[in-house]
C-alpha cells in the first residue's frame, strides 16, 4: 500500500468535549469535593474555604494545577483500611446521587449526532481520571483525556500528576500524545471540533478547525464574538 493511500485511510474527524459546564451543567471536580465533605471524608469549613477559593482560581484563569490536584486527593490520602473499595463505593455513589441526574438530553443529543456521523470522540478534560472517568463511560464517551495521578505501590494517588496535565496548553500536548499513539499527527485529522466553555481552554480552540464556544464563560463569549466562531447553549432546555 503507497504511503498516500495509508494517509487517505487514517484521516479521521474528531469531536474533542471539555467536560465541566459544557457536557455537565457542574463541575465535576468542584462537586466531588463537596461529595467528599458530606460523607464525612473532609472537614466542612476549611474545605470549602479552599475548594472554592481554587475554583475562583480555575475561573479566573491563574489555577496552580499541581497545587489543586494535591489538595483535591488529600481525602484518598487520609482514608484508612481498604481504600480502593471505600473509594470506588464513594464514586458509586457520586455518579448516582450527583452525576446521573445532571445529565441532559441536550448534552447525549450532540454526542449522538457525532457518533452518528462516524467522529471519533474524547473527552479532553482538566480534572482528575478518578474523577472523570466513570462520567465518560457514562456519556459514553469510548476515548479519556483527564488528568493522570501519580499512585502509590496500593493504588492511591499520591497528590503529583503523571505527566502533563490536561489542561490549558497542556490539552493540545496531550491530543497530540494521543493521536502519535496512534501514529498519527494532526495533518491526519480531516475535522476537528472542540467544545468547551473555559477561557482556560483557548489554546484548543485556536488549534481545531471548527471550536464551539458551548455555555461560555464571559471571557470566551466575547472572544467568540469577535472571531465569529458559534456559541452553543446546550442547557437552555
Amino acid at each position: 500500500m503507497s504511503g498516500a493511500r495509508h494517509r487517505k485511510l487514517a484521516m479521521l474527524n474528531l469531536a474533542l468535549f471539555d467536560l465541566d459546564h459544557t457536557l455537565l451543567p457542574l463541575d465535576s471536580d468542584h462537586a466531588w469535593g463537596q461529595f467528599s465533605v458530606k460523607i464525612g471524608w473532609r472537614d466542612p469549613e476549611t474545605f470549602a474555604q479552599a475548594n472554592t477559593a481554587f475554583y475562583e482560581q480555575y475561573k479566573s484563569g491563574t489555577l496552580d494545577i499541581h497545587a489543586y490536584v494535591r489538595f483535591a486527593t488529600q481525602a484518598l490520602r487520609d482514608l484508612r483500611g481498604d481504600v480502593a473499595t471505600q473509594a470506588a463505593a464513594a464514586h458509586a455513589e457520586f455518579m448516582a446521587s450527583v452525576i446521573t441526574p445532571a445529565i441532559r438530553p441536550s448534552a447525549l443529543a450532540l454526542i449522538d449526532k457525532h457518533k452518528a456521523a462516524g467522529d471519533t470522540l474524547i473527552l479532553v478534560t482538566a480534572t482528575n481520571s478518578f474523577v472523570t472517568a466513570p462520567i465518560a463511560k457514562a456519556f459514553g464517551i469510548e476515548h479519556l483525556i483527564a488528568v493522570d495521578l501519580v499512585l502509590d505501590a496500593n493504588g492511591i494517588p499520591n497528590g503529583d500528576i503523571d505527566g502533563v496535565p490536561s489542561f490549558r496548553e497542556g490539552k493540545v500536548t496531550r491530543v497530540e500524545q494521543w493521536l502519535g499513539e496512534r501514529k498519527l499527527t494532526w495533518g491526519d485529522v480531516s475535522r476537528s471540533a472542540f467544545y468547551t466553555d473555559s477561557i482556560n481552554d483557548l489554546p484548543l480552540m485556536e488549534r481545531v478547525t471548527h471550536p464551539v464556544a458551548t455555555n461560555p464563560d464571559p471571557n470566551l463569549r466575547a472572544i467568540a464574538q469577535t472571531r465569529g466562531w458559534p456559541v452553543l447553549e446546550l442547557f437552555n432546555d
